[in-house]
């Protein structure tokens, strides 16, 4: 029976190429020397040092454009409050993975709502698929790309 995962996934090697890259613009431009900006990682946060929210908001930009080079979906960073503690401002940026249970739950009544007779079931942070025929499953891939959730999905392990 052919079938299908709805994941949402994010390179975190492309991620980690993209900040080395951003630093390195960073530490480079003259509007942003002496300023100690930069930008630091620890597991899914992504966090924006510099001296003031206007720097904070230019680090931001570089990085976001350095994602977006390297093929990183900006709709899974989800962007936190500026914090301000001194003489430093700082932003994170959360890196969503996988799919949560809410939105697993929306995507399962859309393919129910489709009515193709596919069955869609919810394992961990990924959505299975399963139809007789390999048509069924595109026509939901096709739906859900449409559909426009605010996490990048992708389709992985199709299988005949």
């Amino acid at each position: 029976m052919p079938s299908f995962d709805v994941v949402s996934e994010v390179d975190m090697h492309e991620v980690t190429n993209a900040l080395d890259q951003a630093n390195k613009e960073i530490t480079n431009r003259f509007d942003l020397k002496n300023t100690g900006s930069k930008c630091q990682r620890e597991d899914n946060v992504i966090t924006i040092i510099s001296d003031s929210d206007f720097n904070v908001g230019q680090v931001s930009q570089v990085l976001m454009g350095k994602l977006a080079k390297r093929k990183v979906n900006l709709k899974s960073l989800e962007t936190g409050d500026l914090v301000t503690s001194g003489k430093e401002v700082r932003q994170a940026l959360t890196i969503r993975q996988g799919i949560d249970a809410p939105l697993a739950k929306k995507i399962v009544k859309a393919i129910k709502d489709l009515k193709n007779k596919t069955q869609a079931s919810i394992t961990e942070n990924k959505v299975r698929v399963s139809g007789k025929k390999r048509d069924q499953l595109q026509a939901v891939i096709a739906m859900l790309r449409e559909a426009g959730y605010d996490l990048p999905l992708q389709f992985t392990n199709f299988r005949d």
